[in-house]
């Protein structure tokens, strides 16, 4: 398989969009679009015969939608990945929000925009850096075997829960930097809990966050890079599955334990101290984005970093590009515990990455695993 072209496959009931993605497509080295189809049926019967590595899915399709065929890949073609084209709604956040849960490898927004030359651009814009993030996730894995779909995550991930304990400690590869001068100790358990997390993250933080206990104690704060409406849909998803409250930050709301924060979509989210000093306020503000990214993990990290000197641990998982690595630079500094997600189990090793490689992260794990450290952590 390595070396061929990935095959994609087209699946979209609006002809203007068909066009404008397999365009797209087209222009990017090591992609072929082998088909397109304007409804899920006709797109089951073409994986048949085209046998495509990707398909691009609309999830709002006449006579079988993509949710459907999202199921259909699960229980047939296991080997199919997906990308999801969704609409800036509610009803398309939760569908996107169960698309991923199905396994589906991450998701674009439909343009707003009626211009077909300004909707092109902003197709390109996020459809391009997906692609080849997926086409170097192929890479890394080679010739490992392909893993099973079921559990929501892509080929990479098989050999994922077999990794041994030893990589609760980090590997050669992730050793662990003398503290630089002026590093502040721990001062015993964490009083909170940050989570920075991108590409496969509703799937991951899925899996990992009902293993965590209704009573850990502390709250959680968590930047998922998302637009807005779907930030709201994953928190809703997430507090159906957990035995933690999980739930869309507003500005100004006291941070409690056993409730995780996640940041809207489309604003920056800090925390600050209250008029009597002694609580911590969620913040929302419209600043810039940072690293091309708002919410940024950055942005949040640095604010931790203020006020859990020595008490916090932080969570860097499964995305693309490096946000948070300058906030957990930071956090070492204040004396933060830093886990990092281990590559085998992310779906893009990004974001993970650097910390590991600047010596950042003091545990790398398997997702299955993260749950565990966070606990131990904090109890």
């Amino acid at each position: 398989m390595l070396g061929n072209k990935i095959k994609v496959l087209v699946v979209d009931d609006t002809i203007v969009y068909r066009k404008a993605v397999s365009d797209i497509l087209s222009e990017i080295p090591g992609i072929e679009v082998v088909g397109v189809a304007h409804n899920g049926k006709i797109a089951v019967s073409k994986i048949q015969t085209l046998k495509p590595d990707l398909l691009t899915l609309d999830i709002e399709m006449p006579e079988m939608n993509g949710i459907e065929v999202l199921q259909h890949l699960q229980q047939h073609a296991p080997q199919v990945s997906a990308i999801m084209v969704s609409t800036l709604t509610s009803e398309g956040g939760d569908m996107t929000m169960r698309a991923l849960e199905l396994g589906a490898y991450d998701f674009i927004l439909k343009p707003s925009t009626t211009n077909i030359a300004e909707s092109k651009q902003h197709l390109r814009t996020f459809l391009i850096p997906l692609i080849k993030a997926y086409q170097t996730g192929r890479t890394t894995v080679g010739s490992l075997q392909a893993g099973t779909r079921g559990s929501g995550l892509p080929r990479k991930m098989a050999s994922a829960g077999n990794e041994t304990r030893a990589q609760s400690a980090p590997s050669a590869n992730h050793k662990i930097a003398a503290p630089p001068p002026g590093t502040i100790r721990r001062h015993g358990k964490s009083e909170i809990v940050t989570i920075g997390i991108s590409t496969g993250g509703p799937n991951a933080l899925a899996r990992m966050m009902p293993m965590l206990p209704g009573d850990l104690g502390v709250p959680i704060v968590i930047v998922q890079h998302m637009p807005p409406v779907f930030t709201k849909s994953l928190a809703n998803s997430l507090n159906s599955k957990c035995a933690l409250t999980v739930k869309e930050a507003q500005d100004g709301e006291a941070i409690q334990a056993n409730v995780a924060y996640i940041a809207p979509g489309g604003k920056q989210m800090k925390l600050v101290a209250s008029a009597d000093g002694t609580n911590r306020l969620i913040k929302i503000t419209s600043d810039p984005p940072e690293n091309s990214c708002r919410p940024s993990v950055d942005y949040l990290f640095r604010s931790v970093a203020d006020y859990y000197v020595g008490r916090a641990t932080a969570v860097i998982m499964t995305g693309m590009g490096s946000d948070g690595t300058k906030g957990l630079q930071i956090l070492k500094q204040k004396g933060t515990l830093i886990i990092g997600q281990n590559e085998a189990s992310c779906v893009v090793y990004g974001m993970p990455k650097a910390p590991a490689e600047l010596g950042l992260t003091d545990v790398v794990v398997p997702l299955d695993k993260i749950a565990g450290e966070i606990v131990k952590s904090v109890k």
